[in-house]
């Protein structure tokens, strides 16, 4: 499930109501962009039952919110509260509880509205950035822009932009 999420074209949107424990937690963590209910709480529960993080939990924790964190959610096994989440950059985004769901759908809906193939290269280049060095990176920039400037719909969005449509 965590290939696929990641390998997805299109974003991928978490919406947290309630707790996301273990694998639910970091099911979460692989999708694109993470919002939460105020009420969230995020646990990495695994050392109480004597397992390992899964569903890549051990790659996406360190690498969102750094080594020392990461290793005391999963040792310590302490929940997470929403804001503490956000204040990490462990989520996008809080919502009061109510205001979940609609919040999501909206998102969704603005992403919906963009170019996709824009949205495909943003997600291949930010997942590559992990492993290139800055000259890699570039390259690939450009390599991805040139593929991006190709699309049939570019040129009239450029228009639309330049003449504030």
């Amino acid at each position: 499930l965590v290939r696929r999420l990641r390998a997805f074209r299109c974003p991928v949107i978490a919406a947290v109501n309630g707790v996301a424990a273990g694998a639910g937690a970091n099911i979460a963590l692989a999708c694109d962009i993470v919002i939460a209910a105020r009420s969230a709480r995020f646990l990495e529960l695994f050392s109480n039952l004597g397992l390992v993080p899964d569903c890549g939990g051990t790659w996406f924790l360190p690498r969102t919110i750094g080594t020392a964190r990461a290793k005391a959610l999963a040792l310590l096994a302490e929940p997470l509260s929403a804001e503490r989440a956000e204040e990490w950059g462990l989520i996008w985004r809080i919502c009061e509880d109510e205001m979940l769901l609609t919040e999501a759908k909206a998102m969704a809906a603005r992403l919906a509205s963009k170019p996709i193939l824009g949205l495909t290269l943003i997600k291949q280049a930010l997942e590559a950035s992990a492993t290139n060095d800055l000259s890699d990176q570039l390259d690939l920039e450009r390599d991805l822009q040139r593929e991006a400037g190709k699309d049939p719909g570019y040129i009239e969005r450029v228009h639309a932009f330049m003449a504030k449509r």
